[in-house]
């Protein structure tokens, strides 16, 4: 077995902790991690935790409903808000996103209806990852990756897609001697699977 030694500040904590690997099933929260996964491309994800309540403040708590209907005024103030990460092409891709979140959200009843039908609603405990065999990506997250595209949303890469299926629950990669792993397998429909198109 082994034991999740990503987090080394505070924030890294206080999200492994509390957040990372927890279930979703709420459609804003859910969004928020998605979006979190757009903005971190190409970037650390510590510096995703400091810049999250900008990002917050930017985006009106990642309300998708109101990010959808966003002008060019709007890209305009987040761009000049002091400490936001300066890309258009990802503040305009969560805007774009939003919009394609809300198709899905019409077609399945909600966004999480749509992705959690991947894992038939289940959390995938995949062989060898409780013991740090951990990959950046997989079949299924290519697979999710491809119909998101198809879809239109951006930045959803079959990477950016693995780090939210472990984000949202999807997959519990928590070490195996991780408190963490444990205790979401206990809150969480699980199933077993064999490595899935893994390097």
């Amino acid at each position: 077995m082994a034991a999740c030694d990503w987090p080394v500040t505070q924030l890294d904590r206080d999200y492994h902790d509390n957040e990372w690997g927890v279930p979703v099933h709420d459609d804003r929260t859910m969004f928020e991690h998605l979006m979190l996964e757009v903005m971190q491309c190409g970037l650390s994800w510590g510096l995703m935790l400091k810049k999250r309540g900008v990002f917050r403040a930017c985006f009106e708590g990642f309300d998708f409903d109101r990010i959808a209907a966003y002008t060019e005024d709007d890209v305009a103030r987040i761009m000049a808000t002091d400490g936001m990460i300066r890309s258009e092409r990802k503040i305009r891709a969560v805007i774009e996103n939003a919009r394609r979140y809300q198709a899905v959200r019409a077609e399945f009843g909600s966004f999480c209806d749509y992705l959690w039908r991947f894992t038939d609603g289940r959390t995938i405990l995949y062989e060898g990852h409780a013991e740090g065999r951990v990959p950046a990506k997989n079949a299924l997250s290519e697979r999710i990756a491809a119909d998101l595209k198809a879809r239109g949303f951006k930045y959803v890469g079959g990477v950016t897609v693995y780090s939210h299926m472990q984000a949202c629950g999807l997959i519990n990669d928590h070490g195996g001697d991780c408190p963490c792993y444990a205790r979401i397998n206990a809150m969480a429909d699980t199933v077993a699977l064999p490595r899935d198109g893994e390097g």
